[in-house]
C-alpha cells in the first residue's frame, strides 16, 4: 500500500474513533507536510484520498474540515438502523404519502392478480411499452398548453433511469453537460458512472442564467443540458415564463439539447414545461415516484421525435426498462383517476407541512415554495453545513447538507435541505422546532469546534 494511503488510513481512524470530530479543521496542507514529515506532494494525496473517501469536505479559501457521520447509538446502529421507539426523524429523505394512499391503491391492483391477468403482467415490457400506457402517460403529462404526442413516450423503472438513459443517449464519455451550480445529488452520481464532466452554471431568483450558458458553451461546446424549471431541487424554485422563453431561444441557437427534470412538477398548477418552448431539442423525464409511490413506479420520458430509436436503444443497453406490472399498474391507476386524487392530497400535504416549516423556522433563512415538499435552509452564522448536520444526527434528526447539491468542488453553501414528506406530522413539527434551537445556540454552545 503506498505511503499517503497508510497516513490516510491513520486520519480515517481518528476520524472513526472521534479524535478528529465533525466540522473541526485539518491543518494546510503545508502544515500537515511539516509536522509528518513528508513532501508537500504527499500531502496533497493524502487529503484528496480522504475527499475521495468521503471522510473530509475542503472549503476555497476556508480550508478542509471533517464530514458529517451518521449518527451511531449505543447499540451501533446508525440514524437510518433505529432501535424501535427511538426518536430518529429522517428529514433527507423525500417519499410522501397521503392519508389512505394504500387504501386507494389496492383496489386497482386486485385485478391484476387473477392468474390471467397476472401472466401477461409479468411478461417483459419493451422500452416503448404499450399503446395504452403511452397514451395513459401522454394525458397524465399533458399542461394546459402542451401535450406531447404518444409516439414519443418511453419508460423506465423509474425517473433517475430515465436521466441515465438520456444522458447516455446524449453525450459521450468525457462530454460536458451544463448543470445549475446546485442540483439533484444523483445526477452527480449518474455522471460520473457514465464518464460525464457536469458544468456548474450561475443562476439567479429567476432561475438559470442565459448567459451563463452562452459562456460555457463557448468555452467548451456543451453536449446538453440539465435543468429542473419546476420545483428545482433542492431550493424549490420554478422559472418563470420570460426567462423559459428566453432560454429556449439560447438552446434553439446553439442547437443543444436538453434534459428537462419535472419530477416535481405535479405539486404545482399545470404550467407549460420547458419542452413547450423548445420541443426539438427537449427531452422531459418524469415518473411516480413522487406521485404515487417509491416502491411501485415508472419513469416517464418524452423525446424529440428523431431521438425515439436512440434513447430506447439506451434504456435497453442499460437494462432501465419498466416493469411490465408497474407499467400495467400506472395505467389503470391514471385511467381511474387515482393518480389525480393522490395529486389532489399530495398538494394539501404539502401545503400543510409549510405552514408548520414557517411556523417552526420562522425568523431563520428558509427558501421555499408554498407547495413543495422540501426546503432550503441558509444557516446563521457561524453554523457551516457539516458541522450543523453533525449536530441534527446528535438529536437524532437527519438533514442534508447542502456540499451535497454542490457541482463545483469546494465551494459549499453553509445551507442544509429539509425533506418534509417522510415525517409523520407531528415528528416533523418537534424535529424543527428542536432544529430550530440547535440554530440559535451561541457558538460556544454548539457542536463542533
Amino acid at each position: 500500500m503506498s505511503d499517503y494511503r497508510r497516513i490516510a488510513d491513520r486520519i480515517a481512524d481518528d476520524i472513526a474513533t472521534g479524535r478528529l470530530r465533525p466540522g473541526q479543521r485539518l491543518p494546510t496542507q503545508r502544515a500537515f507536510a511539516r509536522r509528518r514529515g513528508v513532501a508537500p506532494s504527499t500531502a496533497g494525496r493524502v487529503y484528496g484520498e480522504l475527499v475521495r473517501r468521503g471522510l473530509v469536505v475542503g472549503e476555497v479559501g476556508r480550508g478542509t474540515f471533517v464530514r458529517a457521520a451518521p449518527a451511531v447509538g449505543r447499540a451501533g446502529r446508525t440514524l437510518t438502523e433505529a432501535a424501535p421507539g427511538a426518536a430518529h426523524v429522517n428529514l433527507e429523505l423525500n417519499y410522501p404519502s397521503a392519508p389512505g394512499q394504500a387504501e386507494l391503491l389496492a383496489p386497482v391492483l386486485a385485478p391484476l392478480l387473477r392468474p390471467d391477468v397476472l401472466a401477461e403482467a409479468l411478461l417483459p415490457a419493451a422500452a416503448t411499452g404499450t399503446e395504452a400506457a403511452r397514451e395513459a402517460a401522454a394525458a397524465l403529462l399533458t399542461t394546459p398548453g402542451w401535450r406531447p404526442a404518444p409516439e414519443r413516450l418511453l419508460f423506465t423503472g423509474n425517473a433517475r433511469q430515465a436521466i441515465a438513459a438520456v444522458l447516455a443517449s446524449l453525450v459521450r464519455p468525457g462530454g460536458r453537460v451544463g448543470v445549475e451550480q446546485l442540483t439533484y445529488p444523483l445526477v452527480k452520481e449518474i455522471a460520473a458512472r457514465l464518464g460525464i464532466r457536469l458544468v456548474p452554471l450561475a443562476g439567479d431568483a429567476a432561475g438559470l442564467l442565459p448567459e451563463a450558458v452562452a459562456a460555457a458553451h463557448r468555452t467548451a461546446p456543451l453536449s446538453a443540458l440539465y435543468v429542473q424549471p419546476t420545483l428545482h431541487n433542492p431550493t424549490s424554485l420554478t422559472t418563470g415564463r420570460p426567462r423559459l422563453l428566453h432560454l429556449a431561444q439560447l438552446v434553439h441557437d446553439l442547437d443543444l439539447p436538453v434534459v428537462e427534470d419535472r419530477i416535481w412538477s405535479f405539486l404545482r398548477e399545470p404550467g407549460d414545461p420547458f419542452a413547450a418552448h423548445a420541443p426539438a431539442l427537449t427531452h422531459v423525464v418524469d415518473g411516480l415516484s413522487k406521485r404515487v409511490a417509491p416502491g411501485l413506479t415508472v419513469g416517464f420520458l418524452v423525446v424529440p421525435p428523431h431521438r425515439v430509436a436512440a434513447v430506447a436503444g439506451a434504456v435497453r443497453s442499460g437494462g432501465w426498462s419498466a416493469g411490465r406490472f408497474a407499467l400495467e399498474a400506472a395505467v389503470r391507476w391514471a385511467g381511474e383517476g387515482t393518480v389525480a386524487r393522490l395529486v389532489e392530497a399530495k398538494r394539501a400535504d404539502a401545503a400543510r407541512r409549510q405552514r408548520i416549516l414557517a411556523e417552526e423556522l420562522a425568523g431563520f433563512a428558509v427558501r421555499s415554495d408554498p407547495g413543495a415538499y422540501f426546503a432550503w435552509w441558509e444557516l446563521p452564522a457561524p453554523w457551516r453545513a457539516d458541522t450543523f448536520t453533525a449536530a441534527a444526527a446528535a438529536h437524532g434528526i437527519a438533514v442534508t447538507p447542502g456540499p451535497d447539491f454542490a457541482v463545483a468542488p469546494g465551494h459549499t453553501p453553509d445551507a442544509v435541505r429539509i425533506g418534509l414528506g417522510s415525517a409523520p406530522e407531528p415528528d416533523l413539527r418537534r424535529a424543527l422546532r428542536t432544529l430550530a434551537r440547535v440554530a440559535a445556540r451561541r457558538a460556544g454552545e454548539r457542536t463542533g469546534p
